[in-house]
């Protein structure tokens, strides 16, 4: 065979690729309409584990790379799962009506357009809508708070008595503060819920809720049902404590990234210029730092201030890291680097072996999209 005949084999395969493909997904459409008659999860982490097993030992008899068969089938997973976001099953349908606060923010317009695929009436109650506040709220049976931080209390607190078998819920960042307030103003069940995503996502499968008890949780089962249904995964915590992992987990993150595109902003090469000799894993950096000043500069302005007050320790902390790590560059000190890093290493344990793996994926993928001019 000459090389011509070769590739025509191989558009030959890639043909009949495309046409399995969209085989494929016919029958995963399929079985998002029977999920959404059922009421079916929408994820099913058993199934998924099986599947992604079974293809790689098939992979690995025929001498083919497993990771790569791995890779292809969470991928077509993840658009079996966009694609069978039109429709999406009502497990809860005594939630609805639902009244969003806010639901004009981005936010605000994610959970109202989710809620509407699963088939609840949705109102939305914004500022420009307190006119007819008492009446949007008079048979509510779910009020979901989607506004910024700093305004929940006088939000919250400017609402009318709400109907006693209500759910009032937030989606903010913060937890305490919140739910304290909410617990004031109403008597009736309360619950605090941390979207630990932004409004851009395609679909909700194996995102992560937080959940936190404000009163009567057993009324609000219907709801967390609903947000699993749509493939969520809910983590419940008390509200304390996600405070306290939110400072390290989402402020500490915001204020390092946001410093450093300050820093970056101000150095007299371009983003172009950094980017042209860029190793994958400061590609990734570098979007993941993009990806913040992308969005609103307000909302980030409202999460690092709502919560400044308590990491100042945290902040002196990470300065006095950073001051000691000058410190042994200064003095070429080897030996305390390397007993500075076996010390941060031991935090990570097993993990550092797992994530050194999923980040090479990563990596690889960051490279495979490389434009080249």
């Amino acid at each position: 065979m000459d090389l011509n005949e070769l590739r025509q084999g191989i558009d030959q395969c890639d043909t009949e690729l495309v046409n399995l493909l969209a085989k494929r997904r016919a029958l995963t459409e399929q079985v998002g309409t029977i999920k959404q008659q059922t009421g079916a999860p929408l994820h099913a982490p058993d199934r998924e584990a099986q599947l992604i097993a079974s293809r790689r030992e098939q992979a690995q008899n025929l001498n083919v790379n497993p990771d790569l068969v791995e890779d292809i089938l969470r991928r077509m997973m993840r658009e079996a799962y966009e694609n069978q976001q039109s429709r999406l099953a009502c497990v809860a349908p005594e939630l609805s009506p639902v009244v969003i606060v806010g639901g004009k923010g981005a936010m605000g317009q994610l959970f109202a357009k989710q809620l509407e695929r699963s088939g609840y009436e949705v109102r939305i109650l914004d500022k420009d809508d307190q006119a007819q506040a008492s009446v949007l709220l008079a048979d509510a049976k779910l009020v979901l708070i989607s506004v910024p931080i700093n305004a929940i209390e006088s939000v919250v607190n400017s609402l009318p008595a709400l109907p006693e078998e209500c759910i009032l819920a937030d989606i903010t960042s913060v937890k305490q503060q919140p739910l304290k307030v909410m617990l004031n103003k109403h008597s009736g069940p309360v619950v605090g819920l941390h979207p630990m995503f932004g409004p851009d996502i395609s679909h909700w499968v194996k995102q992560t809720i937080v959940v936190c008890e404000g009163r009567a949780h057993a009324q609000c089962t219907g709801l967390l049902k609903q947000l699993g249904v749509w493939g969520s995964q809910l983590v419940e915590i008390d509200a304390k404590k996600h405070d306290q992992a939110m400072q390290i987990i989402q402020v500490m993150r915001h204020l390092t990234t946001f410093v450093y595109g300050q820093f970056l902003s101000k150095q007299c090469h371009t983003l172009e210029e950094l980017r042209s000799c860029s190793s994958p894993i400061y590609q990734l950096e570098l979007m993941m730092v993009g990806r913040l000043f992308a969005q609103s500069p307000e909302l980030y302005s409202d999460i690092m201030l709502a919560q400044f007050d308590d990491v100042e320790g945290l902040l002196a902390s990470y300065q006095e890291t950073f001051a000691s790590t000058l410190e042994k560059l200064q003095r070429g000190d080897k030996e305390a680097l390397i007993d500075a890093f076996t010390q941060a290493k031991q935090y990570f344990s097993d993990s550092a072996a797992q994530f050194l793996s999923q980040s090479r994926g990563l990596l690889n993928k960051a490279n495979d999209a490389k434009v080249l001019d």
